[in-house]
């Protein structure tokens, strides 16, 4: 039977648009109307300005299904498995434990050339662990078979168990030429204590990276000093005369520092006796209007000592967050640390409800109209917003702007390093670090491509199951039972 994808795809386009995720609304907020045209066809019709992104958003448009959804709220949480048109859909599922999805043998994209070599497993389980060392328990014992690790600690001393030695686990290292998150601490702009940038600048003199890497995270991290870090979006030295025409007309709107200065974080020798980072984060806090008083850093006006609630939405975070507490300490300056279950932490942030927290914005290599959901005042007071920092500025709107409406890959790296600048010295993080590789460790029952993708590697959706050696990992495991 005939299908009016048009239909469908004007009831996907209103829907999501009026009863989504808010990034619906600001990517596509350039659409003025989706008509029909005939029953191939749609038209999208855009408005003012030269967004060159938007035909390629529009083209990532979810389908969803007009009648499935006729007889449910759209808007309503529900565990009801919804119907889709990918290459798995959802066979079970136990809220909070896990996710079965079953391949689609009669999957209509399945010959697409984009798809070839692509989704060859029949069945693909996720399990949900709320604590890091129980799921890394589960994959010593062979209840995982891939793991992304993400922890420094584990990668450096915890795959020392029999199966890494024997074989039967392989550890990879894999480099990529993706850009890294900008990762770090974050406070909540519409508290108004928070919003002098030498206040927060403060905080970045604090950190002792050096110490932390070497003693903690065992020399495998970077720090991270550009929100398009790992690229060649990122900036770097002065700006550059075409940074320069983008970045004038703004004097006087943006910091600076921004004109004269290359961004850079502060370095420590290591020892752990951070007491430059210390006396220039007193002195900045004093700028800002704070002081120390008997031990305490204090408002001048207010005379209220400085402290605030560090929400955090995962245990595994507190392996940062403690030291970060003890170097605020050194100052005067009482952090409450508060870990809740993923769920609440959602929630609080969805809702703007906290004081500061550690927050991860990722870029792609090709920035654009999500600009606005990061950084877009308008997105400031849109609750479920990725603008989590509360930024209302002028200036940063303009700039947004300009990236969205790049018309070539060339100004579109222009416009993005001047961006990089401002955010930088707006010192809106506290920058944390990231690694320039991947580490994956699976149980070695997979084959998988002997060339990888420069910016996705580990991609797991083109390995397979090989037949050979998932029936020598059988036969080790019933050695080492019997």
């Amino acid at each position: 039977p005939k299908v009016d994808l048009v239909v469908v795809g004007n009831f996907s386009f209103n829907i999501l648009k009026e009863k989504g995720a808010p990034q619906y609304a600001v990517y596509w907020q350039d659409v003025k109307t989706a008509e029909k045209v005939d029953e191939r066809s749609v038209k999208f019709t855009f408005g003012g300005g030269d967004n060159h992104e938007l035909p390629n958003i529009i083209g990532q448009l979810p389908v969803l299904p007009k009648h499935w959804w006729a007889t449910r709220e759209f808007d309503r949480t529900s565990l009801e498995i919804p119907l889709g048109s990918g290459p798995y859909r959802i066979d079970s599922l136990e809220a909070g434990r896990f996710i079965v999805a079953r391949r689609v043998e009669d999957y209509w994209g399945r010959e697409l050339w984009l798809n070839k070599g692509r989704h060859n497993f029949d069945v693909v389980r996720y399990d949900f662990y709320r604590d890091e060392q129980v799921a890394f328990e589960a994959f010593k014992a062979g209840q995982i078979d891939y793991r992304d690790e993400h922890t420094s600690r584990l990668w450096a001393t915890a795959y020392d168990f029999p199966a890494v030695k024997n074989g039967a686990v392989k550890m990879v290292t894999m480099p990529h030429s993706n850009t890294l998150p900008m990762q770090g601490v974050i406070f909540n702009l519409r508290k108004e204590q928070f919003r002098d940038r030498k206040f927060r600048e403060a905080f970045i003199h604090l950190i002792d990276f050096e110490w932390f890497n070497k003693m903690l995270s065992y020399g495998l991290l970077t720090r991270i000093n550009s929100y398009f870090f790992n690229s060649e979006l990122a900036a770097s030295g002065l700006p550059s005369k075409e940074e320069l025409e983008i970045l004038e007309p703004l004097r006087g709107q943006i910091p600076p520092e921004v004109f004269t200065t290359e961004y850079k974080l502060p370095v420590t020798d290591g020892s752990g006796n951070n007491r430059e980072g210390a006396r220039r984060a007193i002195a900045l806090l004093k700028e800002a209007g704070w002081e120390l008083r008997n031990g305490k850093m204090t408002n001048v006006k207010s005379g209220q000592p400085l402290s605030f609630e560090l929400l955090l939405g995962e245990p595994r975070m507190e392996r940062f967050a403690l030291p970060f507490k003890q170097w605020c300490e050194r100052v005067g300056v009482e952090v409450r640390l508060r870990t809740v279950d993923p769920v609440q932490y959602q929630k609080r942030m969805d809702e703007f409800d906290f004081e500061a927290t550690i927050e991860l914005f990722a870029n792609s290599l090709s920035p654009g109209n999500e600009q606005r959901e990061f950084w877009g005042s308008k997105a400031a007071d849109t609750k479920g917003s990725r603008n989590t920092l509360g930024v209302k500025d002028p200036a940063i709107d303009k700039l947004v702007e300009l990236i969205v409406s790049a018309p070539d890959r060339k100004s579109l790296i222009t416009r993005s390093r001047a961006f990089d600048r401002v955010l930088l010295w707006n010192q809106f993080f506290v920058p944390q670090y990231y690694s320039t590789t991947w580490w994956v460790a699976y149980w070695d029952k997979f084959g998988r491509p002997d060339r990888l993708a420069k910016y996705s590697p580990r991609g797991w959706t083109t390995w397979w199951i090989d037949a050979e050696k998932e029936r020598t990992l059988s036969q080790r495991a019933t050695e080492r039972k019997t």
